[in-house]
């Protein structure tokens, strides 16, 4: 070293640093890499992604490879540092100068600011850093593999087995957050989308039917010149027929069936009741995502919820459940949260009680329970274990409500008045 001029240090000492950075930049950019942008990389033929990748197989081998050159340039660096200092100041207060000032420095430019940079970057830092480790990695196979046949024998004796590496998958609300994290690259429309496919499997057939009591159906007991002109005004392609109540179903009648009984001279019940399709029932409890693919396999769009005892609970089709994906369709003449909502001057919210609650809460950005009555008359039942008479208030889940109308045993009309709204009003 004493041959060596005092410049020519200053230049080995530069290049060590940077060949510090390098590795520095080159660990966090390889293990900060988004594995699922990288397999995509890969599926494209992507040069770079299927080095790194390679490299990823055995990260044991690859931070071992990393480490043993980072160790050894800072090594080198430190080495360096003190000769010069010694040149420079002495040997007590080159030492000093030397160790902290070379501290400063690799802190400064061979680990913030290159794992920085690799951090926000890491493509761009491991796809050309690969080509380079992966042959480093070469050279040096015998002396990284001795390395970690010590370091995966600490290990073994420490209880954890490096053969068994977690293969992490994301689970449901994770891939949630990524898809609500993916900014400009998604539409907003196709982020919902995506959430409401994820969010079927949490969603029952209770939770979107049209209820009993609103089901449109015919009694074929009527008159016939009143089933006649239900069946001309009917709004639906397909109508469900019943006798005196609707638990006693016959079956549905398809309105081009229906038409074209009609253009017939001889058109009765009889003939009616023989064009009748066979009923398709639903058991409650039924998640979104299952009576999608049944409703595939059967080759059905539309069935009956029952419960356990068979009673039929309400009406199901396979619109319904698409438009918990994709939205309401505009041909759709079912009511919508809409016209059961009116939001009034003061900020308060007159509702219908039949309204339903996943409805009011996706459309008004409310946060009533969910996870028990499906109607926000029957959340006020439960939660007052009673029905009640008008004019009674109460509060739920941070919510006041006030029942303004109570009719045959039901509530009819409340009034909701959303916490943002009653706190912006008192300001």
């Amino acid at each position: 070293m004493d041959d060596i001029s005092t410049s020519t240090l200053f230049i080995i000492l530069a290049v060590l640093i940077v060949l510090s950075a390098y590795f520095s930049s080159s660990e966090t950019g390889m293990l900060s890499i988004n594995k699922f942008r990288l397999r995509h990389l890969e599926k494209e033929n992507h040069a770079g992604a299927k080095r790194v990748s390679e490299l990823l197989k055995r990260p044991d081998r690859l931070i071992g490879l990393i480490l043993i050159g980072n160790n050894l340039v800072n090594i080198a660096a430190s080495s360096i540092a003190t000769i010069i200092g010694i040149r420079l100041f002495g040997e007590v207060v080159g030492l000093a100068v030397a160790t902290f000032g070379l501290t400063f420095i690799l802190l400064v430019f061979a680990e913030v600011t290159p794992k920085t940079i690799a951090a926000l970057y890491p493509e761009k830092i491991a796809f050309p850093s690969s080509f380079i480790l992966k042959y480093l990695l070469k050279i040096s196979l015998v002396f990284v593999v001795a390395l970690n046949w010590i370091t995966n024998g600490l290990l073994r004796l420490l209880g954890f087995s490096p053969e068994q590496v977690e293969e992490h998958s994301l689970s449901k609300e994770e891939l949630k957050t990524v898809v609500s994290e993916a900014g400009a690259m998604l539409p907003a429309e196709h982020k919902s989308m995506l959430t409401s496919i994820l969010d079927l499997e949490q969603v029952t057939v209770e939770d979107i039917m049209i209820p009993r009591n609103e089901i449109n159906a015919i009694d074929i007991n009527d008159d016939w010149k009143i089933i006649s002109k239900q069946l001309t005004n009917a709004q639906h392609t397909r109508v469900l027929l019943y006798r005196d109540q609707i638990d006693d179903a016959v079956g549905f009648i398809h309105a081009r069936d229906a038409l074209r009984l009609l253009t017939k001279d001889k058109f009765d019940k009889s003939s009616l009741l023989r064009a009748v399709r066979e009923i398709y029932f639903i058991p409650e409890g039924t998640s979104l995502n299952t009576q999608l693919h049944k409703f595939q396999q059967v080759k059905e769009r539309i069935g009956l919820v029952v419960d356990e005892y068979g009673d039929i609970q309400g009406l199901v089709t396979l619109e319904d459940i698409l438009e918990e994906v994709v939205g309401d369709f505009t041909t759709t003449t079912a009511r919508t949260p809409s016209e059961e909502v009116d939001v009034q001057e003061d900020g308060s919210v007159l509702v219908e009680g039949s309204a339903n609650i996943r409805e009011l809460n996706k459309e008004m950005g409310w946060k009533l329970p969910i996870d028990g009555p499906k109607t926000l008359s029957g959340l006020i039942v439960e939660y007052l274990e009673d029905i009640p008479d008008a004019n009674l208030s109460m509060k739920i889940s941070g919510y006041p409500i006030e029942v303004l109308e109570v009719k045959e045993n039901m509530i009819k009309l409340v009034r909701v008045i959303p916490p943002k709204k009653r706190k912006k009003s008192q300001s």
